[in-house]
């Protein structure tokens, strides 16, 4: 794993895909780019209800704008982080957005 992808590791970008409510990709440059696991917030998964909703609001909120990321693990092939838009973090401003946290990692410390 690249030193800027370990645990503890900041990077930032623009948003440059939506995965689904959860998932996002940051693009770091030189055609790089980071696929993002949201680690305070868990939407519902994208065939359960609610999940196209988080996803069309994630990609509101973010599809574009410039993202800073803190590392925490990975998880499978995403880095697993809080990112933060305007001092924000994604997990809050979905909260704000009335999207409720659900799928398989909603019994996680993180989304309560």
């Amino acid at each position: 794993m690249p030193a800027y992808l370990r645990p503890g590791a900041t990077f930032a970008g623009p948003v440059a895909y939506i995965i689904d409510g959860d998932g996002l990709c940051v693009a770091t440059g030189s055609g790089a780019w980071v696929e993002v696991r949201l680690a305070d917030f868990y939407a519902p998964e994208l065939a359960e209800a609610g999940g196209r909703e988080a996803k069309a609001t994630l990609a509101k909120i973010t599809q574009g704008r410039r993202v800073e990321c803190g590392a925490q693990h990975r998880s499978y092939d995403r880095v697993v982080a809080v990112c933060t838009l305007q001092g924000v973090s994604l997990g809050d401003k979905m909260r704000a957005a009335g999207i409720a946290p659900g799928g398989r990692g909603l019994t996680s410390p993180a989304t309560r």
